[in-house]
C-alpha cells in the first residue's frame, strides 16, 4: 500500500475571503500543466483537513460524523485522502480521467485536468444517529466541502467546476471504490486555459 505523505498546509493565503468569493466562477477548460505537491495538499487540506485538536476539520459535519471521503485522480493513480495523516493511500495505479471522464456523460474538460477531486460519501456514519434525516445533513456536508475546494483554487491561482452529471456505479468502478461509497461531485482542478 503507497501512502504519498504530503507537505503542510499553509494556513495564511494571498488573498482574502471577500476577493475569493468574488473570483470564484465554474471553469471548464484546463491546461496540461502539472500542480505541485504543495497545492494538492492545500486543496485536500481545504476539503477535509483537521484544524484542531487531531479532530475537528475544515467543514462543519452533523454530529462530527465527518461522512465524506476525498479521492483526488492524477496522471499516477487515484489516491484515497487521509485526513488524520495528511496523506494521501494509493487505491488504483495508472491515469484514469479518461475513463472517469467517460463515466461523467464523456465530459472531456474531466480528463483534461491535472487533478480531479471526487466526494464522496458514507451515508451510514451520518444516517446511524440522525436516520433518513442524515441524507440530507451529508448532502450539506458535500457542499460546504466543494465550496471550500472552489475557494482555496482560487486563493491557489487554480479553476474547477463542480460536476454532478455522472454515472455513480462506473465512476466507482473507475475509481475502485469501497463499496459504501457513494459518489456526489466531481472537481477537476487546473490552471484555466
Amino acid at each position: 500500500m503507497q501512502i504519498v505523505e504530503l507537505p503542510k498546509p499553509r494556513f495564511k493565503g494571498n488573498i482574502s475571503v471577500e476577493e475569493a468569493i468574488l473570483l470564484r466562477r465554474s471553469v471548464r477548460r484546463f491546461s496540461s500543466k502539472k500542480l505541485s505537491l504543495d497545492q494538492i495538499s492545500q486543496i485536500l487540506w481545504s476539503a477535509q483537513g483537521i484544524t484542531r485538536k487531531n479532530f475537528f476539520r475544515t467543514v462543519p459535519s452533523a454530529g462530527a460524523l465527518y461522512p465524506i471521503e476525498i479521492y483526488a485522480v492524477l496522471e499516477s493513480g487515484v489516491y484515497l485522502y487521509m485526513p488524520k495523516q495528511h496523506a494521501m493511500r494509493l487505491i488504483r495505479e495508472g491515469d484514469r480521467r479518461r475513463e472517469l471522464a467517460v463515466a461523467s456523460l464523456s465530459q472531456n474538460f474531466i480528463a483534461e485536468a491535472p487533478l480531479v477531486i471526487v466526494i464522496a460519501a458514507v451515508f451510514e456514519r451520518t444516517m446511524s444517529r440522525y436516520g433518513r434525516r442524515g441524507i440530507r445533513y451529508v448532502y450539506m456536508e458535500a457542499g460546504h466541502v466543494s465550496q471550500n475546494i472552489y475557494l482555496q483554487c482560487v486563493s491557489l491561482g487554480l479553476a474547477t467546476v463542480a460536476v454532478g452529471a455522472f454515472y455513480d456505479d462506473e465512476v466507482k468502478e473507475v475509481l475502485s471504490m469501497q463499496e459504501d461509497h457513494e459518489p456526489l461531485y466531481i472537481m477537476p482542478i487546473g490552471y484555466e486555459l
